[in-house]
């Protein structure tokens, strides 16, 4: 998992990333690829 200051990249890498909110941080994750996961903050 990457940690990132902006995390506006990591979502446009696929389209099926989501951005989560979990315990004050930001999370992007993706279902289908698992490769694209990113953490701010």
């Amino acid at each position: 998992m990457k940690v990132k200051n902006s995390l506006k990249s990591a979502k446009l890498r696929d389209r099926n990333c989501r951005i989560v909110r979990r315990r004050r941080r930001v999370y992007v994750t993706n279902k289908r690829n698992p490769r694209f996961k990113a953490r701010q903050g």
